[in-house]
């Protein structure tokens, strides 16, 4: 008779940490393209806002994709 295989034990904490390792160059990745993106659109359109603004619309993007990502992890 074939003998039940033991569960395999998980190891969730490497995981979790393998797949949250590159949030944070993500990030960073995400908030650069935004400010290099509001600079030259300030330069096209002659304004001083828009590198301002799409820079907080990355770092809320950016964030917002992280929270996204963690929650997803405990589910």
């Amino acid at each position: 008779m074939d003998q039940p295989k033991p569960p395999k034990k998980k190891n969730t904490g490497l995981q979790n940490a393998a797949k949250l390792s590159g949030v944070g160059i993500q990030m960073g990745l995400t908030i650069y393209l935004g400010n290099l993106l509001g600079s030259w659109l300030d330069g096209k359109f002659e304004t001083t806002y828009l590198e301002i603004s799409i820079t907080l619309a990355a770092i809320f993007l950016s964030m917002y994709s992280m929270i996204r990502q963690v929650n997803n992890l405990n589910k």
